[in-house]
């Protein structure tokens, strides 16, 4: 069955987002920095705000429990902008590769409704996509199927009778990637762009 699309995540495959980049500069020692991010504002709690949770909401959580913790809770999201480190150029690369070629592309991604504006702002590349779905506008979150049949329907305005295998889905979490495999796309666990680059081939694309 011929790709008539492809369905792109946006963090670690085309953007450099990772706590580390602003802690390692609140939190010198790696210990004491593992610790907080693994116990405190962990990926867990960072999750519920890209599925829909405000802000807001989630710092009182977490000073609730961690007053002592004031300042580096808050600074979380008052300079998140500072773990966004950039884009990756080889996935980027890869993108522009399909977006030349006349693929087209659309994003789904797992995002605070919150922080997505920033990135929307400073980096034009998204600008590209036909149609992104954004977790935290959803209140939906991959690897939920629903996420995935929200995504397909927008796409399937655009192009008529798509079916499920004609959808490509780079992910570098291997559970979204099985989530959209499960449903029929070709979910693809995105490790590197050239392997990556050579799955797509292998499906049939020529870029």
């Amino acid at each position: 069955m011929t790709i008539r699309a492809v369905v792109f995540d946006f963090g670690g495959v085309l953007f450099d987002w990772n706590p580390e980049h602003l802690y390692r500069k609140l939190i010198p020692e790696a210990g004491e920095r593992a610790r907080f991010l693994c116990d405190i504002c962990t990926p867990d709690w960072n999750l519920q705000q890209d599925a829909g949770r405000s802000i807001a909401d989630a710092n009182a959580e977490l000073l609730a429990r961690h007053p002592e913790h004031e300042a580096l809770i808050h600074a979380f999201y008052e300079r998140w902008p500072e773990m966004l480190a950039g884009t990756l150029a080889p996935g980027v690369a890869l993108m522009e590769r399909l977006e030349a070629a006349g693929v087209p592309l659309y994003g789904l991604t797992n995002w605070s409704a919150e922080t997505f504006p920033y990135a929307w702002a400073h980096y034009p590349l998204l600008h590209r996509f036909r149609h992104i779905v954004v977790s935290g506008r959803e209140r939906l979150i991959k690897p939920d199927p629903a996420i995935y049949h929200l995504l397909f329907a927008r796409i399937a305005a655009d192009l008529p009778d798509l079916q499920a295998g004609e959808l490509a889905f780079i992910d570098d979490s291997q559970k979204n990637a099985d989530a959209a495999t499960a449903l029929g796309w070709h979910g693809i666990h995105h490790r590197d762009a050239a392997q990556t680059a050579a799955q797509l081939a292998q499906l049939g694309l020529v870029f």
